[in-house]
């Protein structure tokens, strides 16, 4: 039921209030007393989330309920109302017709995968407790209406934890989405800020919610064409975070990691990455003397790497940030205001992204409704072809000249195929090489 971003589908099959009332009495059965709700945009998002309020106070848990929010938003807040779990009704950079559920810990860490499967495995056998007609759980609207309190106050962390410059030009585009806390507190700090596509709105019209260079060309054509220093772009529900350059080149999510991670690692520390990551941000830690250390791929399984001793820093290709020190949830907002005080700091994030090499990389899916049973018969061949293969997270393969790897999406039914090498021709022999293996596992299967 849960993938490695919560429960996530269409609205009306994989995911029904009937599913999110369950989810809640779920919640509540499994002990926890106080829940921070919230949500993203998406009209079937008012649904959803008072069908989970449902089910958590029928089986006797208060709810707190903070609205419309960017998820880092929410799982900020359930440590600051003392409560013991948070839930945000969110898809994140799935398209409009999806929606999801995403569950959070009172240290602001998703859910692991022991504690998901105890909630589905009560969901699925209707093991629920429910609450008499005197023990039914209180809800509690913070400001659901105009909404702000848990935005006000998550802007002001912000603002004291990250040393904002005040004279930089940056231009924002917010997707339609709930990352509007990040122009507040560039606005608050005397920053010069341009907002695109900042009106709320679930159905996403002014470009789709997730980030990516071929959906964010029109924030790149306004960061050009005007003296802005850099463009910040978040997806549905903000928990991701992408850049522009001063030139209006959208910068790749490896080199934007190498830039973090060399930020905040010295030696000694391990930054936490996924298994297709690019050699890039091993590379760019060799020159502070510090150190990768793979996870498999899921901002749930970077955090919970993050959250160890010794790892200074945690981060995705896809753009999700995390800083352990702070916030066990990739924040958004809290990545726009980092990058922002490094680029004021080094004059030039275009400058920053030309020091770092280029590596060759290449990524594509294949769909695949039987997409773990085309994983597997790709690891059947590769363990015949290959000697270092690694099952972390699907299959990895290491080569003289480079690496690929092959693993089924968390939310979607998709193979992805990621091969890069130091050489172009080394990594699209390698890329085709994977491919032939999923094409082949694809016939079979």
């Amino acid at each position: 039921m849960f993938g490695t971003s919560g429960v996530r589908g269409p609205v009306g099959e994989a995911v029904t209030a009937d599913l999110a009332l369950d989810v809640g009495r779920a919640l509540a059965t499994d002990g926890v007393e106080t829940v921070v709700i919230g949500r993203d945009a998406r009209d079937s998002g008012r649904m959803l989330a008072r069908a989970l309020t449902a089910g958590l106070t029928e089986c006797g848990a208060d709810v707190v309920d903070v609205g419309v929010e960017a998820t880092p938003t929410v799982a900020r807040a359930v440590a600051r109302e003392g409560a013991d779990a948070g839930v945000v009704v969110t898809a994140s950079h799935n398209p409009a017709p999806d929606n999801g559920i995403k569950l959070w810990t009172a240290s602001g860490r998703a859910f692991d995968e022991e504690r998901n499967d105890r909630i589905a495995e009560t969901v699925e056998a209707a093991a629920f407790d429910f609450a008499g007609h005197d023990g039914i759980g209180a809800v509690e609207e913070r400001d659901v209406v105009a909404g702000g309190d848990a935005r006000r106050a998550h802007e002001r962390a912000l603002r004291e934890t990250v040393s904002l410059p005040g004279d930089l030009s940056v231009v924002v585009d917010l997707g339609n989405g709930v990352g509007r806390v990040t122009a507040d507190a560039l606005h608050e700090a005397g920053c010069d800020v341009e907002t695109l596509n900042g009106q709320r709105d679930g159905r996403f019209p002014g470009r789709p919610s997730e980030p990516t260079a071929a959906n964010c060309e029109t924030a790149c054509e306004v960061v050009a064409a005007t003296d802005a220093d850099l463009g910040l772009v978040h997806d549905g529900d903000a928990d991701r975070l992408m850049a522009i350059d001063e030139r209006g080149r959208f910068v790749a999510g490896d080199a934007l990691l190498a830039l973090f991670a060399r930020r905040e690692a010295s030696g000694g520390d391990r930054v936490a990455v996924p298994v297709d990551t690019s050699l890039l941000v091993a590379d760019a830690l060799a020159e502070v003397d510090a150190d990768v250390t793979y996870t498999p791929v899921g901002d749930a399984y970077v955090a919970a790497e993050a959250a160890k001793s010794g790892v200074a820093f945690g981060g995705e290709p896809s753009g999700a940030w995390i800083w352990p020190e702070r916030t066990l949830c990739p924040d958004g907002p809290l990545a726009a205001c980092v990058l922002t005080t490094l680029v004021d700091a080094e004059g030039s994030l275009a400058a920053l992204v030309d020091d770092l090499p280029e590596y060759p990389i290449r990524r594509d899916s294949v769909r695949a409704e039987a997409k773990e049973a085309v994983v597997e018969g790709v690891a059947a061949a590769a363990n015949e072809e290959y000697d270092d293969v690694s099952t972390l997270d699907g299959i990895r393969v290491e080569t003289e000249t480079g690496w690929f790897l092959v693993r089924a999406s968390g939310t979607e039914p998709l193979v992805r195929i990621t091969a890069e090498a130091r050489e172009a021709d080394d990594a699209d022999a390698l890329f085709e090489t994977a491919r032939d293996l999923v094409d082949r596992a694809v016939e079979t299967v």
